[in-house]
């Protein structure tokens, strides 16, 4: 909602102040459809030269999250702790019962409790590739802790491509729009023999090229980089609190202990309360005798 707020916003200032100022969409209208093959079209093709076809893909996905937000919620932070409490739990209480739900987690009667997780499947494959190698002995608290960051980290850098690429093609519009107004320019002085009304649209036409490429880069791809990067940089969080929880657990601290460590690393804006969670754990433990 807020993404197309904004894109509201910057139109009704850019071209309200343009006609409360006395400009005619005229000029702007005949010329923009021919800029914008020009430039829009460029954008394209070097994006299509510097990007593999997996991360055009995974760049036009994530355009969407411009408008979407975050994927993950306050709910899913709360479905994420009590999942991993009751993991920890049967961890110590019956690892044979653990082995069934980290080896095969989609048929899993604990994971399918939390459908939006269980779609994850790097936050699956975090939980269950920990507590199967700790089920191994493989158990440092330290080694794993620094395999998990290097995971993570591994993946953050996969995610954040979307946003290097379109802050790439950001910052590479307002010279594509001097190119189409070079071109307008040329044009132009092939009809310098025409009078000056003529060529003042000749003209005008050209400088849309510069204004097109400089608005699109600044008011709205370079936006769009900005607000992918943070949504990016948000989900991460879910990631690390698994790591948080899991590296408790291998210090070994009892299973409430852990969750609380990862409460208290969630977002604040998505932290459940203690109470909150308190009652969700009690209730999951119900659930699960």
């Amino acid at each position: 909602m807020f993404g197309i707020i904004g894109i509201v916003i910057v139109f009704a200032m850019v071209f309200g102040g343009y006609v409360a100022a006395g400009g005619k969409f005229g000029i702007i209208l005949g010329s923009i459809g021919y800029e914008m093959i020009i430039i829009g079209g460029a954008a394209a093709g070097a994006f299509v030269i510097g990007n593999s076809l997996a991360a055009v893909k995974q760049t036009l996905s994530d355009v969407g999250k411009v408008f979407k937000g975050p994927r993950w919620t306050g709910q899913d932070y709360q479905d994420l702790l009590v999942l991993m409490f009751t993991l920890i739990r049967t961890s110590r209480q019956n690892p044979l019962e653990l082995e069934g739900h980290v080896e095969d987690p989609h048929n899993s009667e604990l994971f399918q409790r939390y459908p939006r997780i269980l779609a994850d499947h790097e936050a699956v494959d975090l939980i269950c590739d920990t507590m199967r190698a700790a089920g191994m002995n493989y158990d440092d608290p330290h080694q794993v802790e620094e395999v998990l960051n290097k995971r993570i980290e591994s993946a953050a850098q996969h995610a954040g491509h979307s946003a290097h690429a379109l802050q790439t093609m950001a910052d590479g519009l307002p010279a594509l729009g001097i190119v189409a107004a070079v071109l307008g320019v040329i044009k132009t002085m092939g009809s310098i023999d025409q009078p000056p009304e003529i060529l003042g649209k000749l003209i005008g036409g050209a400088l849309v090229g510069t204004f097109l490429g400089v608005f699109l880069a600044y008011g709205i791809i370079g936006p769009f980089a900005t607000k992918v990067g943070a949504v990016v940089d948000e989900d991460q969080n879910f990631y690390a609190l698994i790591r948080e929880v899991m590296v408790a657990n291998l210090h070994r601290h009892p299973p409430n202990i852990c969750v609380e460590v990862g409460r208290q690393n969630t977002p604040h804006h998505l932290r459940p309360s203690f109470n909150v969670l308190d009652d969700a754990l009690r209730a999951g433990k119900q659930e699960a005798a």
